[in-house]
């Protein structure tokens, strides 16, 4: 399994095992359009704000075993998310390639920077006591907020630092820590007119 460039930063990967079936399409240069079913309804909720405040259209499509737990679904779907993202993005020619965003949500604010660096690496923190225990919207536990960065990160090849500065809503904490990836991320693909279609990179390659 493997996603596929469909056409500029347009990707799109189908990905089935044992314990999920996830289609994912992505167009980085989007205006925020979504179109989310994960069967985990919170999930759709921090992925369509994902796409909303990044600008990436992105459709997910997803069924699994959900009658055992979320936790397969919602891997599965932060699985595809990344590879699509990491093929969307080819040889990262012309990109910010850094973004940085702080976002809040009423008393929640977190902290995103990413670097599409080509290499994976995952700093998360902040969060309050508890807060991995919590289950939010009846299915979603807040221990997944981290494996879905986990996750994502690592198919998509980029470092992303996150960090929690403040919160007491469970529900607030996590929405937060989504958008402030989502306008992180919008920041670091976006073309960068003064380098053309040279690499950000002293090497040469990302």
């Amino acid at each position: 399994m493997s996603a596929e460039l469909l056409s500029g930063r347009r990707a799109r990967m189908e990905r089935i095992t044992s314990e999920s079936s996830v289609v994912v399409e992505m167009d980085l240069d989007g205006t925020g359009k979504s179109d989310i079913s994960t069967s985990v309804p919170f999930y759709d909720h921090m992925l369509t704000a994902l796409s909303k405040h990044s600008l990436v259209d992105l459709t997910v499509k997803a069924t699994g075993d959900t009658h055992i737990d979320v936790h397969h679904t919602v891997e599965d779907v932060a699985i595809t998310i990344g590879e699509v993202l990491r093929t969307a993005l080819g040889n990262k020619a012309g990109i910010r390639r850094f973004g940085e965003a702080t976002v809040p949500l009423d008393e929640a604010l977190a902290h995103a920077v990413v670097d599409v660096s080509g290499r994976p690496y995952l700093v998360h923190g902040g969060e309050p006591a508890g807060q991995e225990y919590h289950l939010i919207g009846g299915h979603f536990t807040g221990s997944l907020t981290r494996h879905i960065f986990e996750s994502l990160t690592l198919h998509a090849g980029i470092c992303l630092h996150m960090r929690v500065l403040g919160g007491r809503d469970p529900h607030h904490i996590v929405e937060a820590q989504f958008k402030a990836l989502a306008r992180a991320l919008r920041a670091a693909v976006e073309p960068d007119p003064r380098i053309g279609d040279a690499i950000p990179s002293t090497k040469g390659a990302l």
